[in-house]
């Protein structure tokens, strides 16, 4: 049940106040003046304060900022006889939850006080998403490679420097973001990632600014873009290189300016972010080829961060087999399995293509396919067991030739290589390649590998 106090000169209102809201099994207290409440406050905690615009001695507003520092959680409700339109308009903009008008009656003020349950209500689950999303952002891990970065992290998140991660897909580089982000000043403030790559251009601008409402066809409610969601927090670009060039003059220019204007509007509205991006590319190689700008390169990668594949932190792949396979085998309630030596060797001799994701998630699918106690080679994926070397009538010669040309032949030969193993199930296949399905239909047309 909410603790209630309620700041009003009126014994009457005082009175009537308390017993409404003590019929419905809520704690209240009462007071008089600016003076008195204070002292309630600073010896109890009150989930919701009636505060009134008038008192004896002073207005109730000069009130909010003591309750600011002393009661932050406190929703505070302010009320007036007066019906006064400006000083309703302050009172909002200065912290108060509501504004009521006397005289004030039980539907009014049990409307009010619903409003306020679902309000903590949201709070609460938000808190428990956070706590429950912190937990969750542990990078595991002994090896060299991982204790350096995690002492990377560690120094970088107290500063509110601009970080660029780079990293081969599925290495956590999201991960990574995350962990900078909860163990900065920003962490109680929003994570907000973006996935650059998914937004085209003609929405680049409703996605990053947001909208208001009949700014263009079907806009029939105002959006608020991921960069004032982001404001005092965290702003992720995953993907930030696969942006087009005119996107990235936009997104240049807002960062510089850290100002903008929703679509539809002239008000600037101006942000507080911290900006962490990452990429599965060579950002050097693309400002060579012109596919990525300097500029926004040199702005976002104030501190560049390497993620290490799991091929490079052999130490770690048993550990983070177990870890997963105890994950899963709590979240599907089953006893986890034990890795037999031989599928101990076969992961240390493996390539992981794919990565901390791939280790993941075939520990998700042993867990939940596998029926014996005891996991063997012949329960894993049968390109696992020839460590994903091609077969010889698919190795590529080693010729002098352009290099697009050996990316093309690679690209060919390991879809090839995919549709056989997988026996052309191209969702399982596009999971492996880690890309999505468009694009494998694409490349299977344009390399002839269509049955």
């Amino acid at each position: 049940m909410l603790n209630i106090l309620v700041v009003d000169d009126e014994k009457n209102i005082q009175d009537l106040m308390k017993d409404i809201l003590t019929d419905e099994g809520y704690y209240v207290d009462t007071t008089g003046s600016i003076t008195t409440a204070k002292d309630f406050i600073k010896k109890s905690s009150y989930d919701v304060i009636f505060l009134d615009v008038w008192l004896p001695d002073g207005e109730g507003l000069d009130l909010l900022p003591f309750l600011k520092e002393n009661s932050p959680n406190s929703s505070v409700v302010m009320i007036s006889g007066h019906g006064n339109i400006p000083i309703a308009v302050k009172a909002i903009k200065e912290g108060a939850f509501d504004f009521l008008e006397k005289p004030l009656s039980t539907e009014t003020i049990m409307a009010t006080i619903e409003k306020v349950e679902k309000q903590i209500k949201v709070k609460q689950s938000l808190e428990y998403f956070k706590e429950k999303e912190e937990k969750q952002i542990e990078i595991i891990g002994n090896s060299p490679k991982i204790v350096e970065l995690k002492r990377q992290i560690e120094k970088v998140a107290k500063t509110n420097a601009w970080v660029m991660i780079l990293g081969e897909n599925g290495t956590g580089k999201e991960l990574v973001a995350k962990s900078i982000h909860y163990q900065s000043p920003r962490k109680d403030y929003p994570f907000v990632d973006i996935n650059c790559a998914a937004i085209p251009d003609e929405l680049f601008e409703a996605e990053f600014f947001g909208y208001e409402k009949g700014a263009f066809t079907n806009a029939f409610t105002r959006k608020i873009g991921k960069l004032e969601l982001a404001d005092k927090g965290t702003l992720f670009l995953d993907e930030v290189a696969d942006m087009s060039l005119s996107s990235q003059a936009k997104l240049l220019r807002v960062l510089e300016e850290k100002q903008f204007s929703r679509l539809g509007s002239n008000t600037k509205i101006t942000v507080d972010l911290r900006v962490i991006s990452a990429t599965n590319k060579d950002i050097q190689k693309e400002v060579e080829k012109g596919t990525f700008r300097q500029d926004l390169a040199f702005r976002l990668s104030v501190i560049p961060i390497y993620v290490p594949p799991l091929r490079e932190r052999e130490e770690d792949i048993l550990l983070l087999a177990n870890y997963f396979l105890r994950k899963f085998s709590v979240e599907n309630k089953v006893e986890p399995p034990i890795l037999s030596d031989e599928v101990k060797n076969t992961f240390l001799n493996y390539n992981w293509p794919g990565n901390v994701r791939e280790l993941k998630n075939l520990m998700e699918r042993l867990v939940i396919l596998n029926s014996e106690s005891i996991i063997y080679n012949k329960d894993l994926p049968p390109h696992m067991l020839g460590n994903v070397k091609l077969e010889k009538e698919e190795s590529i010669p080693i010729t002098i030739r352009p290099l697009k040309d050996a990316k093309e032949e690679l690209e060919k030969q390991m879809i090839k290589k995919a549709l056989k193993v997988y026996n052309n199930n191209l969702k399982e296949i596009a999971k492996a390649l880690d890309i999505d399905l468009s694009s494998l239909y694409r490349k299977i047309k344009q390399y002839n590998l269509e049955e």
